[in-house]
């Protein structure tokens, strides 16, 4: 069976990201980009276009599953803390769209994708070259992506999950008890 993964590489600069279909132990490239981010506008600004342009992904490709870089950070605590905003947005846009999540550790992506957990990302990108058979290397954060994705390929079946529900696309406008009522009305339940 079939399974379409999306890796995707956090960040609110250049977020990478890189689809690939798994079907048994063959893993097939489908398409990678990495979503530029204006740097000179407010970081809300950023992670609302993020969240606009990633849904954009999932609706055009269709995945069934998510992997997603967990954060590492080497620039201090601002840096970790704005990055960690950036993939909490990744993985809010992959949940609202009902999307199972699997999120690997850095030298967890390496240690698969290149057999060393400290690899470089030029090493990095050659293997995932290599591996999904592309005729030159993608840019940099779309090769992180998709050496996510293939991390999750590399981990056995993709079973797809059941019972992940998508938020409703009904935003209340009332407020308090009646705020809850209508999400609970949205979801088709009784408070």
């Amino acid at each position: 069976m079939k399974v379409r993964v999306i890796g995707i590489d956090p960040g609110s600069r250049k977020t990478g990201w890189g689809v690939v279909d798994v079907d048994g132990s063959r893993v097939t490239h489908v398409d990678n980009g990495v979503l530029m981010l204006d740097d000179d506008r407010d970081l809300t600004i950023r992670l609302t276009d993020l969240a606009h342009r990633l849904n954009d992904i999932i609706t055009t490709y269709r995945p069934e599953r998510a992997a997603v870089e967990d954060v590492f950070v080497q620039k201090g605590a601002r840096s970790a803390l704005i990055l960690g905003q950036a993939r909490g947005c990744a993985l809010t846009t992959l949940g609202l769209r009902g999307l199972p999540v699997t999120s690997y550790t850095t030298s967890m992506v390496k240690q698969r994708v290149t057999g060393g957990g400290r690899a470089g990302k030029e090493q990095v990108a050659a293997m995932v070259t290599a591996l999904l058979g592309l005729p030159e290397h993608p840019f940099e954060d779309a090769a992180d992506a998709l050496a996510v994705a293939l991390c999750a390929a590399f981990d056995g079946p993709l079973p797809l999950l059941r019972g992940s529900m998508p938020l409703p696309t009904v935003r209340p406008k009332a407020r308090g008890r009646d705020a809850l009522h209508a999400l609970a009305v949205a979801q088709g339940k009784a408070l």
